[in-house]
């Protein structure tokens, strides 16, 4: 994946067992008695992503009245073209940060943990030299993006590189002496650049307060209790279960090349989730089963994004592990999305909770921003007139 994929693309930002309707789209013959609005909306934003070359298209939207709708649109594999399963696993990426940015905040919420502690008191020693000094920069910084802390993950700029590499491992001490090597990105707290490299630290810190791997303990806080029976991280396997689409990205030429099996530089980037998981957490997130209020109000405490990311994500703005963007139809809406390979994922979403919609994509346009904003402005598209219906 390349750096500009990794840190632009996002890289590039109810829950109570009822008995939800499911609507899908995108599959012939669904059995559905006629389309609602919703639906409608659903199936044909989704369509047009699919219409701008990207393969596979998986859109699950979750109304305020708990009805679900789902949309489907392209294929799952372009070798057999089976279509794109309505329940896939995919690749979350840097969704999963708000995963870990909750973990966190529990802990602060427990008093185990401060959002002000510096990563000297946790980590002594770890990030000094090049300018950079874990004395200066906090737990906060980490969490939203204004470290100052260079990201400089392995990519794969090339067809042969990615076969050559896909299977490397990185440990996360090595991650952060990569990024060691060079000086910060500006002062802690001046301004806001997207480090993955600080979410690595962030999974540092957890294991020294608690004793246990980040993963652990993200699984046995939230995972868990909410019942998430199709979210989990696969450790160092390159593989997903199935169903899932396949996934493609283009490097050198127009060319796709299926990029599914690799082992990401990103630890936390490996967690595999289902449409449906990703909306429970989300709602439950915002409904307040996860975080004492004091902790959800930090999460939501914004600061504006870089110009970067401003040009992909007009009107943005970073909490703790959290977008915050503006609704065409008023107020704002919460989210991450995240981009590992062939996988781009979004999702969003209302200030209220209440409604909510996860969007999987399984290619990317191409390795121009035009093509990274072309996808991103079809993908918004499908997130905001998901949240803006009235069902």
């Amino acid at each position: 994946m390349r750096p500009f994929h990794r840190r632009v693309a996002l890289a590039l930002a109810g829950l109570t067992a009822v008995a939800a309707t499911v609507v899908t789209a995108g599959i012939a013959g669904a059995g559905t008695t006629g389309p609602q609005p919703d639906h409608t909306r659903l199936h044909q934003n989704a369509a047009a992503i699919h219409a701008l070359g990207v393969t596979g298209v998986q859109a699950r939207l979750v109304g305020r009245d708990g009805r679900q709708y789902v949309a489907t649109s392209g294929v799952a594999d372009l070798v057999t073209e089976r279509p794109v399963p309505s329940d896939g696993y995919f690749r979350i990426a840097s969704t999963a940060k708000t995963f870990v940015a909750t973990a966190v905040l529990q802990l602060v919420g427990e008093g185990r943990l401060s959002l002000d502690d510096t990563v000297e008191r946790w980590l002594p020693g770890l990030v000094r030299g090049n300018g950079n000094d874990g004395r200066r920069i906090t737990v906060r910084h980490l969490l939203q993006h204004t470290s100052g802390i260079h990201d400089d993950f392995p990519d794969y700029s090339t067809a042969a590189e990615y076969h050559e590499h896909r299977y490397d491992v990185l440990t996360p001490q090595q991650v952060v002496a990569r990024a060691l090597r060079h000086k910060p990105d500006f002062p802690p707290g001046t301004q806001w650049r997207y480090s993955t490299t600080g979410y690595v630290l962030v999974d540092l810190i957890i294991e020294r307060v608690t004793g246990r791997p980040w993963h652990e303990v993200v699984t046995n806080r939230i995972i868990r209790p909410l019942g998430l029976d199709h979210t989990f991280w696969p450790g160092h396997s390159p593989t997903l279960p199935s169903p899932h689409a396949r996934a493609y990205q283009r490097f050198e030429t127009d060319t796709l090349v299926d990029v599914t099996d690799r082992i990401s530089a990103d630890p936390e980037g490996a967690i595999l989730a289902t449409t449906a998981d990703v909306n429970r957490f989300f709602r439950a997130l915002f409904g307040g089963r996860l975080l004492r209020p004091a902790q959800l109000a930090e999460m939501k405490r914004t600061v504006p994004v870089g110009p970067d990311v401003e040009q992909l994500m007009p009107g943005a703005r970073y909490g703790l592990g959290l977008f915050q963007r503006p609704l065409e139809c008023g107020g704002t809406y919460w989210g991450h999305s995240g981009g590992d390979g062939g996988y781009i994922g979004d999702n969003g979403i209302t200030a209220d909770g209440r409604r909510s919609v996860v969007v999987s994509m399984s290619s990317v346009l191409g390795n121009s921003l035009e093509h990274f904003i072309r996808q991103q402005r079809a993908t918004d598209a499908l997130v905001g007139q998901a949240l803006c219906g009235s069902a």
